[in-house]
Order: structure tokens, then sequence, then C-alpha cells
């Protein structure tokens, strides 16, 4: 098996964890690949930081299909699968191949400069100084409403546990094939998160010349200024995250959100 290793900061902290990672996989006879890309293929990625640094490390995978684990160096860490502790545990289970692979789904983001990708959520949020976004969404060409809010996110099966979650959205289970786009601090109450199918196609649009507003998929940010429109819907590839033995999303749910405790 090869391996490749990703991280995004460089402290002591995570320098001493990817030592201890390093030293567990080459008393296994699991290979390190330093420099991987499409010359350099690898088995599996192993991200060490946390849920920010897996995002990064799923964004430089791409479409490639290699499968991504990650182990917590964060705080809640709702997306990584082993904790720092758990660096012994996790190579075995390589070793062994024990452990199980879920598909996620990917927003593909066509905005007026470019085509963006999100494993977590598409998100608008107005300026600083500016008012309220009053952004008009369609589904699939059906005028859903304008939201008037200081913005709105349309999240994935996997975001939704993320920011759509502290905004007051469902928690959508990863096979449900759903969206959901809820309202960040909707300005009409009765205006509620909407689940819709991901084979949907979700556009936003913003018909007022000055209105400047920031736009983010997951950790890459841009800004949108007058008149523009987002085209949203499900990218044609899936990205694959390593879970350990006896962890699913249920499990994940109980012990990073406490549920029951």
């Amino acid at each position: 098996m090869k391996t490749a290793i990703h991280t995004k900061n460089d402290t002591p902290e995570l320098a001493e964890g990817r030592q201890a990672l390093e030293a567990a996989l080459h008393s296994r006879g699991i290979e390190i690949v330093d420099h991987w890309n499409d010359d350099a293929p690898v088995d599996i990625v192993i991200s060490i930081g946390g849920d920010g640094t897996l995002l990064s490390a799923v964004h430089r995978i791409g479409s490639s299909g290699i499968p991504v684990v990650g182990i917590n160096f964060g705080h809640l860490g709702f997306l990584t699968t082993a904790g720092r502790d758990d660096i012994e545990l996790l190579a075995d289970s390589l070793l062994q191949r024990r452990y199980s692979i879920e598909k996620r789904a990917l927003l593909q983001v066509q905005t007026p400069d470019a085509t963006l990708y999100a494993l977590n959520e598409v998100y608008l949020h107005r300026g600083e100084l500016a008012p309220l976004l009053h952004t008009q969404v369609q589904v699939d060409d059906f005028n859903v409403a304008t939201y008037a809010a200081d913005g709105l996110i349309v999240a994935t099966p996997t975001g939704s546990t993320a920011y759509s979650l502290s905004c007051g959205g469902p928690i959508l289970a990863p096979g449900s094939r759903s969206l959901v786009i809820t309202p960040i601090a909707a300005h009409t109450l009765t205006l509620r998160p909407l689940v819709v199918s991901d084979s949907s196609t979700i556009r936003l649009s913003h018909n007022d010349d000055r209105m400047v507003c920031t736009l983010g998929a997951d950790s890459y940010v841009t800004t949108l200024s007058g008149r523009w429109s987002v085209e949203i819907s499900r990218a044609d590839y899936q990205i694959s995250l390593v879970r350990l033995e006896s962890q699913n999303f249920y499990t994940a749910i109980r012990n990073k959100l406490m549920w029951g405790r």
C-alpha cells in the first residue's frame, strides 16, 4: 500500500503527529510517497489536522477517486476518522484493510468567473457595511422565494453538520441524496431551511447593482458585486472518506455532537 500525508499548517504539535504516523506506517511496511501526483499515485491520503485540513486534501485529490482519512488534531473534527491517540490503530487498520469507504457528494458551483467545487457548502454573505441580501432562489427553474437575510447556505449532507447546522438547518444522512438551503439570520421568520433533491439545479441571483457580497465554497472565498447569478448542482464525481471498523455517520454524530449524553 502507498500512502501520502497531507498537512496544511506547520506547528510543533502537527510535526510530532506526523513523525509518529510516519514511524507507525514504516514499521508496518506501508510506503509513504512524499510528492504525490498523477505520476506518483497513492492508495490513500492521510490528513493530519482538523476538518479544514481534510477539506483542503479533498480539493487537492479532486476527481482522482483516492480515498482520504483524517487524524484529528483540531477541535470538533467531524469529518476526521481517528484521534491523535489512534495513530497505531489507524496504521493497523490500513495494513489489514479493516476499514470501509463512504462516498460523499460534492457541489459544483458555476459563478460568473469560475467553476468551483464544495464538499461541505456554498454560502453567500452580505458585506460588513452592506444591507440585507435579497437573494432570489430557483430550484429547477421554479421560483422558490426571495430570501431577505444576512446570507444563504446550500449544504450537502456532509456539510449539514457544519455552517448550516449552526444556522438552524437539519442534519442530512450521507445517503439521503439531498441538499439543504438554509438562510442566515432571515429577516422573515417564516423563511425556513428547505430540503431538496441533490439532482436539482439551484440558481441564486441578485439584481441590485450596488450590492457587494461574499461567496464561499468550502474554504475558497470570492466577492460578487452588482447583478449576478450562481448555479449550483451535484458534481459528476464523489469523494471517498475512510471509516474505521465500527464507525459510521451515526456514531460520529453521537460522539462528536454528544447526542444522548
